[in-house]
């Protein structure tokens, strides 16, 4: 038995993609006029849009937050997998990269479970607290700005339900988080959140490395 996870190199990746990715089309064409734009390292690969997807059915998720929407992949992969009446509430400073993903919304007919709020992300979340919706959301996906990730968790974390599910990508960085000589703003601020997460007894957690490493927290 392995006492580490397996190394996925290019050829096994394409083995798992090829053998397991169910990506629809219209993803498809978004992710690859995406990857064609600068910043298109921000974008998640379409195996972690396809788990998320998963744990928004497991979750049995109707509403549910993204910090972070970029081009829209993300939240279309959540969209699809909401139930008719559900929901997202999408975070973003960007009304450029988010152009993109609204014209595959509605070609996908999600644009009315997708409710995109322009401004910084710590702002919009704190307006839905203080109109009551503490303890209302079944999911939430945190991808931005790393220098605010401590932020945006803590105010996650009063948004979602008992039972509900926390998703924070980018949690390895690339593996600058486990070198000690990397100092930088983002890799502290990861750093930091990380070592807050393993502790936090408020939630239950676990880290895995799919893509730049996911960690998830279920709010006890």
């Amino acid at each position: 038995m392995p006492r580490k996870s397996l190394k996925v190199d290019d050829r096994l990746h394409d083995y798992i993609l090829d053998n397991t990715l169910r990506e629809p089309e219209i993803a498809r064409r978004l992710r690859e006029e995406t990857a064609g734009m600068q910043g298109a390292g921000m974008q998640i690969g379409p195996e972690q849009g396809q788990f998320m997807g998963l744990l928004i059915e497991l979750t049995g998720a109707k509403r549910t937050l993204e910090v972070g929407t970029f081009t829209g992949y993300s939240a279309l992969m959540t969209a699809l997998h909401l139930p008719e009446e559900g929901q997202v509430i999408a975070c973003d400073v960007s009304e450029e990269w988010t152009s993109v993903g609204r014209r595959y919304w509605a070609e996908a007919g999600v644009t009315g479970k997708i409710d995109l709020r322009i401004g910084p992300g710590a702002e919009t979340l704190q307006t839905l607290l203080d109109q009551g919706e503490a303890g209302s959301f079944d999911f939430a996906f945190i991808d931005a700005d790393k220098s605010n990730y401590g932020t945006y968790y803590e105010l996650a974390l009063k948004l979602v339900r008992q039972g509900g599910l926390i998703a924070v990508d980018n949690v390895l960085w690339n593996g600058a988080v486990a070198e000690p000589e990397i100092e930088d703003d983002d890799t502290r601020a990861i750093r930091e959140l990380n070592a807050h997460i393993h502790t936090d007894e408020r939630v239950t957690m676990s880290l895995l490395t799919i893509g730049d490493g996911l960690t998830l927290a279920r709010k006890r």
